[in-house]
């Protein structure tokens, strides 16, 4: 099966871009807005198929979304299709913390008019909306957050930046050389599966809006609007319904709504379906 790109610029919503930096970024915001960032199949005990097909038939046809190795995964046969050229980085995710902890994140390194740029479209909440520029410690401006890439001494990694209240705070950590399919294989098999990744137990989802951006941790959800954060809790099923549906367009199954409700231990409503 090859890939449809007419299938997938609709499902984002935009004509093909150039293989111009200014392209690139149209692309990462489009795909963002349009594919949410979901850990559904691993918190429902699945493990996300990678193969082309799957990811054709699952993020575009299907209307679902993703967590990494599936959205740059997708993103990989887009740029490839565009003319894009690009290297794979398997990432140590850091969250704040001084140093990484295995190998489970996928992103892409692009280089276009002779820069290189920090593409990724999987890593949910405090992603870059754009891509970054991989110049060290040059400040990106994206909207109302500013990003740059770094440099460890004690590791070595090229390290993502985005800038908190109280400081710099580092999402995650690479470094760059050839990365085996085996290995990105090994790497989703291992965050949909181990306790010890947060993807198997907890409900995960983002995606831009067009006023700011929607988080969801299980039953909290956080949206910023025009640079105003808000928090709400989901009180029951109906909640979740619309959420799903309504804020994050995913098509599912009353029955996998159900069961997710039930992972996270809401309240059954009989009138939960309000949504189509």
């Amino acid at each position: 099966m090859t890939f449809d790109l007419d299938a997938y610029l609709a499902r984002i919503r935009i004509d093909a871009p150039s293989a111009t930096s200014r392209g690139l970024a149209r692309l990462q915001e489009a795909h963002l807005s349009a594919i949410p960032f979901e850990s559904l199949d691993p918190l429902m005990g699945r493990v996300p198929a990678l193969e082309p097909e799957a990811l054709q038939r699952k993020l575009v046809a299907g209307r679902r979304g993703g967590y990494c190795f599936e959205q740059n995964g997708l993103m990989a046969l887009a740029l490839d299709a565009l003319g894009f050229q690009f290297e794979r980085v398997l990432a140590r995710v850091r969250n704040g913390g001084e140093r990484g902890g295995v190998r489970s994140h996928l992103a892409h390194v692009v280089h276009v008019e002779g820069r290189d740029w920090l593409v990724d479209v999987g890593f949910g909440g405090g992603g870059a909306r754009r891509p970054v520029p991989l110049e060290r410690y040059r400040l990106d401006y994206q909207s109302d957050e500013v990003y740059r890439i770094a440099t460890d001494p004690a590791t070595g990694e090229t390290v993502l930046q985005r800038l908190a209240e109280d400081g710099w705070y580092s999402l995650y950590g690479f470094e760059r050389g050839d990365i085996p399919p085996i290995d990105i294989e090994a790497a989703n098999h291992l965050c949909a599966t181990w306790d010890k990744a947060p993807f198997s137990g907890n409900l995960m989802l983002h995606r831009l809006t067009p006023w700011g951006r929607i988080g969801v941790f299980n039953a909290k959800v956080t949206e910023v609007r025009d640079g105003v954060k808000s928090v709400r809790e989901l009180r029951d099923a109906g909640n979740l319904d619309r959420l799903l549906r309504s804020d994050f367009g995913l098509a599912l199954a009353d029955e996998e709504i159900d069961a997710i409700a039930g992972k996270l231990r809401l309240p059954m409503e009989e009138d939960a379906r309000s949504v189509a």
